[in-house]
């Protein structure tokens, strides 16, 4: 099909949103270290995680063969108020940038939650409702899961717990209150209404949080309240699983048109955007169908795939949680107050870890100025104010674009447009003020992270 004839915007008919996730561990010849027990050291059992986790979703998270796994009416019926997203093929950037390379991104940010996060919540909240539970506790980061989580909760009558890493919650109070106006009660953390937060305070006084300080209090929460379990919006392998609609989408509409991407690129936290993204893409390179050149994109001031250790550690940083194999900084590792926006988790997707160990992807760390320079020109050209996370992907996305300018290469280059940027005008502001600053942590830095890595047999 001739390029004209591509338009901005490529919606799927609501008929074409997906009715199944795909489950990418299926594919995967190594399989993703399981979960073990802290105290014992074994693999989690079902009944183990099931006094955290809703029990549909315990099963979603250790099915390492099951490809397709269906979505309940009831979700399917709520992606409908927002899916299928649109995506949008970068006319206008391109003519900026004067490159041959053609930019496609699928952008997750019409829903009032404004991210991608929706597709996981809405899930969780149902199984939550479905086994009769009263509430849900979570962590929220930069905010976006926790509104999302909130909202879900709201249209099923469910309670909604929320620990808020406490320098987003001082720097993005609009966030905090369109979570509380959907219901939910938060909580800065680490915060003195948990006997962990109260631990934490009195070890780091003054401190900014990290989203490990959040999930200790949320578990504690949810395990010591009957009626309640704990959801989180990232890192597991039952979120990349509810997120996998990103990606099928995207790839049912480049179908549409007979494009294949060159490049895939996604920004990195936990890994819920980019394993959703490079899904199918990701599957069909596992199989030998296809390939793909798939870049996860971090932050330089929270490096776990870059700079971290292939290792099992805690997920939280009160070392409450299970244990779990993934690139890590190390559970005590708090990023720089001065970092704005997410992508704050000390590690990775047991997933997203297995495979770029396995080489099947690259990764790269990005400094925040560049990353917000990347965010402005990409506002002024397309018209969307994107969010500080996804702008770590347009980073990228541009640099390629402009190694395409160099070369003459005509290459197709996909990334996620996670979310908007409208909760996030104090980082804005501060780019905008010359105020923003780049914090890189030293080697020194990261020691004390790795030193505390918990001792487990086989593992250095």
């Amino acid at each position: 099909m001739s390029e004209n004839k591509i338009p901005y915007k490529i919606y799927l008919n609501e008929d074409e949103i997906p009715k199944k996730w795909y489950n990418l561990r299926a594919d995967m010849e190594n399989k993703p270290a399981p979960l073990l027990n802290p105290g014992t050291g074994q693999p989690m059992t079902a009944e183990e995680l099931g006094g955290v986790f809703c029990e549909e979703l315990v099963q979603q998270e250790l099915d390492d063969t099951t490809p397709y796994i269906d979505i309940p009416q009831e979700i399917q019926d709520f992606y409908k108020m927002y899916r299928p997203a649109p995506l949008v093929r970068a006319y206008c950037l391109e003519k900026a940038l004067g490159t041959p390379a053609k930019i496609y991104y699928k952008f997750e940010g019409n829903n009032t939650s404004g991210s991608h996060k929706l597709n996981s919540a809405i899930a969780q909240a149902y199984y939550a409702k479905k086994q009769g539970l009263k509430g849900v506790t979570t962590e929220t980061g930069a905010g976006q899961w926790g509104t999302a989580l909130s909202m879900a909760c709201a249209y099923l009558g469910l309670d909604c717990k929320v620990y808020m890493v406490k320098v987003s919650y001082e720097q993005k109070p609009f966030r905090r209150e369109v979570m509380r106006t959907y219901g939910a009660e938060v909580t800065p953390s680490p915060s003195m209404t948990t006997e962990i937060g109260k631990k934490i305070l009195e070890a780091h006084p003054g401190t900014t949080g990290s989203l490990g300080c959040a999930i200790s209090e949320a578990v504690e929460v949810a395990v010591t309240n009957p009626g309640y379990r704990y959801v989180l919006g990232s890192v597991l392998n039952q979120v990349l699983l509810h997120q996998s609609v990103i990606g099928l989408e995207a790839k049912a509409a480049l179908d549409k048109y007979g494009v294949k991407p060159d490049l895939i690129i996604g920004c990195a936290g936990g890994g819920s955007n980019l394993g959703g993204l490079i899904a199918p893409f990701m599957g069909e390179k596992l199989r030998g169908e296809a390939d793909y050149r798939i870049i996860a994109v971090e932050p330089a001031s929270c490096p776990s795939f870059t700079r971290g250790k292939f290792a099992y550690d805690f997920c939280d940083t009160g070392m409450i949680c299970p244990l779990a194999k993934m690139y890590t900084l190390g559970s005590s590792f708090i990023p720089s107050a001065n970092h704005a926006g997410g992508l704050r988790f000390h590690g990775m997707s047991t997933t997203l870890s297995q495979l770029y160990h396995d080489g099947y992807m690259e990764a790269t760390a990005v400094e925040q100025t560049s990353v917000f320079e990347a965010a402005e020109q990409f506002a002024r050209c397309e018209g969307i104010l994107p969010a500080p996370e996804s702008s770590h992907a347009i980073r990228v996305a541009i640099d390629e674009a402009l190694k395409c300018k160099e070369t003459g290469e005509e290459k197709t280059i996909l990334f996620g447009l996670t979310g908007t940027g409208y909760f996030d005008m104090v980082a804005y502001e501060k780019f905008n003020n010359g105020e923003m600053s780049d914090y890189i942590p030293t080697d020194d830095d990261l020691k004390a992270g790795f030193a505390a890595l918990p001792k487990v047999p086989g593992q250095d």
